[in-house]
């Protein structure tokens, strides 16, 4: 499935876009929590959507010399992406975690250097928890209403917190199991 197709189709969906604005929206603090696009990525997606019909691409001027492609989605791609958008799908099998694929064969490693590791990952954690929940707190000071764009963003960003949240436990749980033997 070309989950990138879907992203892309939601972003214009909410107005029309350049490759640019697009590229923007994954770097924002919304879709940058949950997912990524590199333009490598991007450009090759328009071009597919444009050819199958999803979305169009105007050229405007921007300036006075400057063109740039404005991509608008069509009726053909809302169809396709209200589809999407109601398709209740199974979970993933698997969420890779490199850190917990270390932890799986941390028995091959000294003791005092997977120690290290634990309390590396888990300042990390912290600080990505910590700035997750500064921005959840400054730009969601009450929760936004339903049928906002704003509710999604606050959704997510709220689920961000929880994942570090529980990361950080895990993590001390680990710890306490390696500092106690």
């Amino acid at each position: 499935m070309r989950n990138l197709k879907y992203a892309i189709l939601g972003l214009v969906n909410r107005e029309p876009k350049t490759g640019y604005d697009i590229k923007k929206a994954f770097d924002d603090r919304a879709l940058t929590n949950f997912w990524h696009a590199e333009h490598s990525q991007i450009y090759p997606e328009l071009a597919k959507l444009v050819k199958e019909g999803m979305l169009n691409c105007s050229t405007v001027i921007q300036g006075q010399k400057m063109e740039k492609k404005l991509y608008s989605i069509t009726p053909a791609g809302k169809k396709e992406f209200e589809t999407w958008l109601e398709d209740d799908v199974p979970i993933e099998r698997t969420y890779k975690d490199i850190f917990r694929l270390r932890t799986f064969f941390s028995d091959e490693l000294d003791r005092e250097k997977y120690l290290k590791l634990l309390y590396s990952q888990r300042e990390q954690h912290i600080v990505r928890r910590d700035y997750l929940s500064g921005i959840l707190d400054t730009v969601f000071p009450n929760i936004p209403a339903i049928g906002t764009a704003d509710l999604g963003d606050y959704m997510v960003l709220d689920g961000a917190v929880s994942r570090e949240t529980d990361y950080v436990k895990w993590l001390e749980r680990c710890i306490e199991i390696f500092e106690k033997q």
